[in-house]
């Protein structure tokens, strides 16, 4: 356990760089100021992130960040700092309230992505425990975020739900990168994916098996 003078965006930027987390002794509440910190740390790395998708149209969402941020802040520091928070869970690890749309998603992935690691953990210490459902409802709204991890996905209008074009392209590679076969697997999805590979597809997943569309 450490202090610090602001947990909140120690864990972010830790997270961020090296990839792990650290458990402080108590959850703090997050300032004003912390969050508009975060806010403009996060608008930083969107932009660093979307030199690499090339999209001019693509707009960072600062309420999604930030409430991704919060709810993965508060979801790793839960993990073991759980006396008397059972009735808190609600408040620390609220719905999002704002608009779902390609920039709340985009925005929202960038702390979001490290959620189904933060899961898997809370699984192995208590399969039952109800934080767990709670940040699962949270990744099948925000499934960008959630693919590679096991997901009852619903009925989802893929069509819909990819009609922009660099976000389809991001989602894809995601599927690819983490080698999301229940992704992968989806018709609508498993088209795009072999159409995109054309006659590389064996160089860049052999093993995906082609899907019958049904036409």
């Amino acid at each position: 356990m450490m202090e610090n003078k602001s947990p909140f965006l120690d864990t972010l930027f830790l997270l961020r760089k090296e990839e792990c987390i650290t458990i402080f002794s108590d959850i703090k509440v997050i300032s004003n100021k912390e969050e508009m910190d975060a806010a403009d740390y996060f608008e930083g790395e969107f932009e660093k992130e979307r030199l690499e998708f090339l999209s001019d149209q693509m707009v960072y969402n600062r309420e999604a960040a930030v409430w991704a941020a919060k709810v993965l802040y508060h979801s790793a520091q839960l993990h073991l700092i759980r006396e008397n928070t059972a009735k808190d869970l609600g408040t620390l690890i609220p719905q999002f309230k704002g608009v779902r749309d390609v920039a709340s998603i985009v925005s929202a992935d960038l702390s979001l992505r490290f959620l189904p690691q933060v899961i898997e953990v809370l699984q192995t210490a208590d399969s039952e425990d109800p934080l767990v459902k709670m940040l699962e409802h949270i990744l099948q709204q925000f499934h960008y975020s959630g693919v590679g991890y096991t997901l009852e996905l619903g009925n989802i209008n893929w069509e819909e739900e990819l009609k922009d074009k660099t976000y389809r392209k991001l989602y894809l590679e995601r599927i690819v990168e983490k080698k999301a076969y229940q992704w992968a697997e989806i018709p609508y999805l498993n088209q795009l994916l072999i159409a995109e590979f054309g006659m590389y597809k064996d160089m860049f997943w052999r093993q995906l098996k082609i899907v019958d569309h049904g036409n």
